[in-house]
């Protein structure tokens, strides 16, 4: 057998998948991933609510919700729902979970990343489900990226032996939405938050980070984080490197482009090497994985037909109705994404200050 056919690069499914859903939030990232994702799993998302009615009873007749609501309010009136699916800007998801988890019928939630737009209100979110005993999962979903979890089996697997160095080269040009234009930064608490993620899926916790900022000539808001470059070092002697470039040249003004993320890890006994399709959306763009060790010697090449966009998003919805009915936290669990919001603000105090910071082994601790 090849060794391919034994990595896992799709989720796990819950038992039960009925648990009814509700939805708030109706902008591109419910109607064009979550909702679709979910209607593919057999999910069942019942509801949905949004700052327009219309808009949202649009979205719940694409995509066949029984009800739409002009308030989350509202719509947190039916009792039957247990699960919210919140899809709203960072700065704002503090007030919405600290609104849900007074409804004592809730017991989970699936909020986006980042959790809220500093790490201390994503600290308030965390316990404000505690305190409610309600289980939270955070939406990473570039950890269930077909080829992003592939490799993570790889390394677990020990495929590639002991991880050496590992890049991520996206050259790629977000949509940036308007409420990003009040933040005061963009690319790395939206964009590089992924990335940065998924170097801590692989690989656990690194030591020290170092991450240097210019702004995106495309980008007129003001912003302090365009085009993002850092490095990650471990304890053990592993190097990460991350570049994300949201400007590649002039390609919207005229020349033409060259877009892609492509990835690599290389251990002590084996090279694998990938690629992002997200870049391609709306088309349908699989990411992809090769890896290669001593033992066989030769590129071991799986490929499959879900991409990330918009069938990734079953992972997060999956993994947080298996950890309410296993009662267990998910592994993208509140407390876990604080970590990944801690070195997400690790690498602006790093540009900001021109030097590499030392990560806490603690991530309730304030960064030194």
């Amino acid at each position: 057998m090849d060794i391919s056919d034994d990595l896992d690069f799709l989720p796990a499914l819950p038992s039960h998948r009925d648990v009814p859903i509700g939805c708030i939030g109706s902008g591109f990232i419910m109607a064009d991933c979550h909702l679709v994702a979910y209607r593919q799993a057999g999910f069942n998302p019942i509801a949905i609510a949004s700052r327009s009615r219309k808009h949202a009873q649009e979205v719940a007749d694409r995509h066949h919700l029984e009800s739409s609501y002009d308030s989350y309010h509202a719509m947190l009136s039916d009792t039957r729902i247990r699960v919210v699916d919140i899809a709203v800007p960072p700065d704002i998801q503090l007030q919405v979970v600290h609104d849900v988890v007074r409804y004592p019928h809730v017991r989970g939630i699936l909020a986006q990343k980042p959790l809220a737009a500093n790490y201390d209100d994503a600290q308030r979110v965390v316990q404000l489900c505690a305190d409610a005993g309600i289980t939270l999962c955070v939406n990473q979903n570039m950890r269930y990226d077909q080829s992003v979890r592939a490799c993570q089996s790889a390394i677990r697997r020990g495929y590639l032996g002991d991880p050496v160095l590992a890049t991520l080269d996206m050259r790629a040009i977000p949509h940036w939405k308007p409420w990003q234009s009040r933040q005061g930064w963009m690319t790395c608490r939206i964009m590089s938050i992924h990335h940065l993620d998924t170097m801590r899926f692989w690989f656990g916790e690194p030591e020290r980070v170092f991450a240097s900022f210019r702004t995106d000539p495309r980008t007129k808001f003001t912003h302090v984080d365009g085009i993002g470059l850092y490095i990650l070092e471990y304890k053990n002697g592993l190097r990460c490197m991350i570049c994300d470039d949201v400007w590649t040249g002039p390609a919207r003004e005229g020349a033409a482009e060259d877009l892609g993320i492509r990835w690599r890890v290389e251990g002590t006994e084996g090279l694998a090497r990938g690629t992002i399709g997200w870049p391609k959306y709306p088309l349908r763009e699989p990411s992809t994985i090769d890896f290669t060790n001593i033992s066989t010697g030769i590129w071991h090449q799986p490929r499959w037909e879900q991409a990330w966009f918009p069938d990734a998003f079953v992972g997060p919805m999956a993994e947080l109705l298996i950890a309410l009915e296993s009662g267990t936290a998910p592994t993208m669990s509140g407390r876990d994404h604080l970590k990944t919001m801690a070195l997400v603000d690790a690498c602006y105090q790093s540009a900001q200050q021109h030097r590499a910071i030392l990560l806490p082994s603690d991530m309730d601790c304030p960064i030194r």
